[in-house]
């Protein structure tokens, strides 16, 4: 396996891993993506270079996703109020909004209702 490919599978084991011990509460708070690349034992700039070579994006907007992603299952399937859902993920309720909204073009209410009206 090329070692571009092989970091790229560790930083997306490691960052889906760690984003769920968050969720869970395993782990207070989200790394920062220089302690991610620490944790590979790799520096920053190379994980950096890396993943966008690899993947074509940075490796924030892959944190991003992955975030999003698991906020949206949350959202979905239970009745946790958002500002509980948005406190889980580490944010306040006001900035996990305008994150979600940015990320997704929806703010967490209406995807929420899009969801539900769809069952």
């Amino acid at each position: 396996m090329k070692r571009g490919v092989e970091i790229c599978s560790q930083y997306f084991m490691l960052l889906e891993k760690h984003i769920k011990d968050v969720v869970s509460g395993t782990v207070p708070e989200f790394m920062k993506l220089n302690e991610i690349a620490g944790e590979m034992a790799i520096s920053h700039q190379h994980l950096t270079d890396t993943v966008k070579k690899e993947k074509g994006n940075h490796p924030c907007y892959f944190y991003d996703r992955e975030i999003i992603e698991q906020a949206k299952i949350m959202l979905a399937n239970s009745d946790k109020p958002i500002a509980e859902i948005a406190r889980i993920f580490t944010y306040d309720p006001s900035n996990f909004s305008k994150f979600f909204k940015k990320m997704t073009g929806i703010t967490p209410g209406e995807f929420r209702k899009e969801k539900r009206s769809s069952y």
